[in-house]
């Protein structure tokens, strides 16, 4: 609506943001530390060109960060606990919330996250086919929109009462949230850049750019891509010494293409 003799319009907001709104309340609450580092996937990104021109298959570079999340966190599962009620919850399983965007009410929203539940139990060509579902599934549908509704109309002491049984009951929180987040805010964007999250996990993992820069490479000075990566943990949970551990072993599996093989 625009107002008369003004500069500005005054629009509704939109309903869908809520549940994103009450989230990012409760994640503020967290001790967070950040860690910011890159990957050199110059060799990677080369390696899945090709394995989508011979295979043709759809497999992308966060499909692969995924993998490498899911397969670095099983080997120290610690990393995605949680405190709850003076103990720390440790689930056997990686459940990974992926952050996609897709359209609703006509607009792009961070809403409906994919969870990928039991991913380090699972191949690649599995994630990828999961991923590529959930890109073209119609979230947009009058069985959301009725249930955000509800959500909205629902007072706020109410929401916040439910999001914290929900979160801590271990059961629920898997089934709903998962226990790692994975967010890609810049994967093909240009320039070196890092994305910091309002962490709502243990373990947020956020992917940034992919920016070109010169490097040494057999006594010889040539480009390579390098994607920004920002590992952010609970720090109540996790301290600076196994969080080091953890980007340096992602970094490497990363760089690598442990799994493409």
């Amino acid at each position: 609506m625009k107002r008369k003799n003004a500069n500005y319009e005054v629009m509704p907001f939109p309903r869908f943001r809520q549940p994103i709104v009450d989230g990012l309340r409760l994640a503020r609450r967290m001790n967070a530390i950040h860690a910011l580092f890159e990957a050199d996937v110059t060799d990677t990104r080369r390696r899945i060109r090709e394995i989508r021109r011979q295979n043709k298959t759809s497999l992308s570079l966060t499909t692969f960060v995924t993998y490498c999340i899911a397969r670095v966190v099983d080997e120290n599962k610690a990393i995605q606990a949680y405190h709850r009620g003076g103990k720390l919850i440790v689930h056997d399983d990686v459940h990974i919330a992926v952050i996609i965007e897709r359209k609703f009410s006509g607009q792009g929203a961070p809403l409906f996250p994919l969870l990928i539940k039991s991913a380090n139990r699972k191949s690649l060509r599995e994630i990828e086919n999961e991923i590529d579902q959930a890109k073209k599934k119609n979230t947009d549908t009058p069985m959301n929109k009725t249930l955000l509704n509800l959500y909205w109309y629902t007072p706020r002491f109410l929401r916040e009462m439910l999001f914290s049984i929900w979160m801590k009951t271990p059961a629920y929180r898997e089934k709903l949230v998962g226990t790692v987040g994975l967010s890609a805010v810049g994967m093909f964007g240009k320039g070196a850049g890092w994305g910091i999250p309002i962490p709502s996990y243990t373990l947020n993992i956020t992917t940034g750019t992919i920016a070109r820069k010169p490097a040494l490479v057999n006594g010889e000075v040539v480009n390579r891509e390098y994607l920004s990566l920002t590992a952010s943990f609970d720090h109540d949970v996790v301290d600076g010494a196994p969080a080091t551990r953890f980007t340096q072993r992602l970094r490497e599996m990363i760089e690598s293409g442990e799994g493409l093989e």
